[in-house]
């Protein structure tokens, strides 16, 4: 698939942007996803962003890194972290920025670590894709941490974007959970293949990660049906 966002990425980065990248969903009209905003300083951050990075500890690894904002804060705080993503342009990108640990990798393909904290923002629980994955993916990222260890994830309820019922119910797809999106991005005349993207309302995530051996705790709200969730391995809660 052509690195669509690691190229846009990578124009900003050296001074080659021009426009910024069109995402459109199965749910939502084509939407400019601003680039600058990727390149954002701890300040510019949101609430939950951090929190997560606050809550963060010894070794880390950030899962989806993007442009490496969250890494790079990390790093020049002293903290050990490695970060991943399987756009080769946000790599480089995150490689120019001065983070010193950071590679193209599919974090299924992971065997590196374990970490002590596992990092995945800005929506982490997209890189699930579908619900019927999620169980393999909570069951690796498992793997990846020490005892004791933390995941510090965030997603959103996408309940807002639905139709109520006069019963305060909403109107929600009956082929699929309402949260399964597909994505495309498009920049400069070129169209990602369609994409699996998954948002969980924190009720269900709560449910899967129970049903996975991990115990789930909510560790604050945004102000738009936003959440960061921490996920532990229950047998390793002394909490």
């Amino acid at each position: 698939m052509e690195d669509i966002f690691g190229k846009a990425l990578l124009d900003y980065h050296s001074g080659n942007y021009s426009e910024d990248p069109i995402t459109e969903t199965t749910i939502s009209e084509a939407d400019e996803m601003p680039l600058s905003y990727l390149f954002r300083s701890y300040s510019e951050m949101p609430k939950l962003e951090r929190l997560a990075l606050q809550k963060a500890h010894g070794q880390i690894l950030d899962v989806g890194c993007g442009s490496g904002s969250h890494a790079l804060y990390l790093q020049e705080k002293g903290m050990d972290v490695t970060a991943i993503d399987i756009s080769e342009g946000a790599v480089k990108v995150t490689q120019n920025r001065g983070v010193e640990k950071a590679f193209k990798k599919h974090v299924l393909e992971l065997s590196d670590g374990p970490f002590d904290t596992l990092l995945l923002l800005m929506n982490g629980t997209g890189i699930f894709e579908t619900i019927s994955k999620v169980p393999s993916y909570l069951g690796h990222l498992k793997t990846l941490l020490k005892p004791g260890g933390q995941i510090l994830i965030d997603s959103s309820d996408l309940q807002y974007m639905f139709d109520t019922t006069e019963e305060g119910g909403i109107w929600v797809p009956a082929d699929r959970y309402y949260g399964e999106l597909k994505f495309t991005i498009s920049h400069k005349g070129a169209t990602s293949e369609p994409f699996d993207w998954l948002y969980l309302d924190p009720n269900l995530f709560e449910k899967l990660a129970v049903e996975n051996g991990f115990n789930f705790e909510v560790l604050s709200h945004g102000e738009h049906y936003d959440y960061l969730a921490r996920l532990t391995v229950a047998e390793y809660n002394r909490s």
